[in-house]
């Protein structure tokens, strides 16, 4: 699970509790331009194949960083309805797919933030 926090034009993405052992990442720092697209995540969308580092278990939770054809992408998330995708453009990661505790609130607030 991640907590996100929007200050000024940066968004920080802090990964909490157990979760920093399994994505083997403590945080991630982009800028609101960035974000080309705020949704939330298919229940069934799975990461690409190579993952560099991080922990993945089918069906479980995908955590770290994983890597496809042109994309790096960041994935926190058990895969129970809970997550949130954000899609980048000019950033480290072209996206991020992370389970948050309450969705509608972060995608009100993300795309509040993006329209500003």
């Amino acid at each position: 699970m991640v907590e996100i926090e929007v200050t000024g034009t940066t968004v920080t993405v802090q990964v909490v509790g157990g979760h920093q052992v399994l994505a083997l990442r403590e945080h991630i720092t982009f800028d609101l331009a960035n974000i080309t697209a705020v949704v939330r995540a298919e229940v069934d969308l799975r990461p690409p194949w190579v993952r560099a580092p991080g922990t993945f278990f089918p069906g479980v939770i995908a955590a770290g960083t994983f890597r496809g054809k042109g994309r790096k992408e960041f994935w926190d998330t058990r895969f129970d309805g809970r997550a949130v995708r954000i899609e980048l453009d000019g950033a480290p990661f072209t996206r991020l797919v992370v389970d948050v505790d309450d969705p509608d609130l972060t995608l009100h607030a993300l795309r509040t933030a993006v329209a500003a």
